[in-house]
């Protein structure tokens, strides 16, 4: 699920800056964007991120704004300079006039650190996992709204998932004689010139009757349509359990597709529901992928 979430917290040294942004992913997807001198507290932050947050591709940036004369800042001259000559080259190259921004340059990753050999204090390693935990309550209620607004559209569409069973079996019901007529001829060519015993043929009989009808797979669909909208009306991570069960209603509604030739007018009637209902359940599982 998408969302975002902006931490500050105070520090002696300054102000640290702590930004969440979530998007869609199957999984949990980290990515840091941290100054050199919090790289030490990347796995803490992990550990924090995790507890609360189970999937999603999560961009996290961390910054550290301090304070003139907090002396906790050195200047990284090697870096600087680098700037520097890449603004006269860019300057020379585009022949634009203008002097580069000290300002700017200080903003930049790793312009102010704290020196190779300095340690972090544990008040800075405190307020940035206390700015995580912070961020992740937020994050987590942008989510929870638009996971709920996420489940309601999914309920209406198992709704109509049922709807399309519904009216499948009643075309189903009226086409039992075609089923039968299939069954009789498709015998009759087992049977022609042929002499096949009584077990025999009550074995073929019993394949070429599940071959032919779909009140099975009908069932198993509306079936699991009631256990998806079950999921989701309980708490808790959702998007994997939904995963497991959209792969048997994509199952059932195939082998439905598979089943309907030879039927004639009603045949192509219930093709065209069981093609709507494939449609619902592949939009089911793209707006899963939503939802953790």
């Amino acid at each position: 699920m998408t969302g975002f979430a902006r931490v500050r917290k105070q520090i002696a040294q300054g102000e640290i800056v702590l930004s969440l942004k979530s998007v869609n992913h199957r999984g949990l997807d980290l990515h840091f964007h941290l100054p050199n001198e919090l790289d030490p507290l990347e796995v803490d932050l992990r550990n924090v991120l995790k507890g609360g947050i189970a999937r999603g591709h999560l961009q996290i940036h961390v910054s550290i704004a301090r304070t003139t004369g907090s002396g906790a800042g050195q200047l990284n001259l090697s870096l600087l300079e680098a700037y520097m000559a890449a603004y006269r080259e860019g300057a020379k190259l585009y022949q634009l006039a203008g002097t580069p921004d000290l300002n700017s340059a200080l903003r930049l990753p790793g312009m102010l650190s704290l020196g190779a050999e300095a340690e972090l204090e544990e008040d800075v390693k405190q307020a940035l996992l206390d700015a995580a935990r912070e961020a992740v309550v937020v994050l987590n209620a942008v989510r929870e709204r638009e996971g709920a607004a996420t489940a309601d559209e999914l309920r209406q569409r198992c709704h109509n998932i049922v709807d399309l069973v519904r009216r499948m079996e009643e075309i189903r019901a009226g086409a039992v004689p075609l089923f039968q007529k299939r069954l009789r001829e498709r015998l009759a060519e087992l049977l022609h010139g042929t002499g096949l015993e009584p077990q025999r043929l009550a074995q073929e009989a019993a394949v070429l009757a599940d071959r032919s009808d779909v009140s099975e797979e009908l069932m198993r669909l509306k079936t699991h349509a009631g256990q998806l909208e079950s999921i989701l009306n309980t708490a808790g991570e959702v998007g994997k359990r939904l995963d497991f069960l959209l792969q048997e209603m994509n199952r059932e509604s195939n082998t439905v597709l598979s089943k309907t030739g030879g039927l004639g007018d009603l045949g192509l009637t219930i093709t065209d529901l069981a093609l709507a209902a494939k449609s619902e359940i592949d939009k089911i599982r793209e707006q899963s992928l939503n939802l953790e």
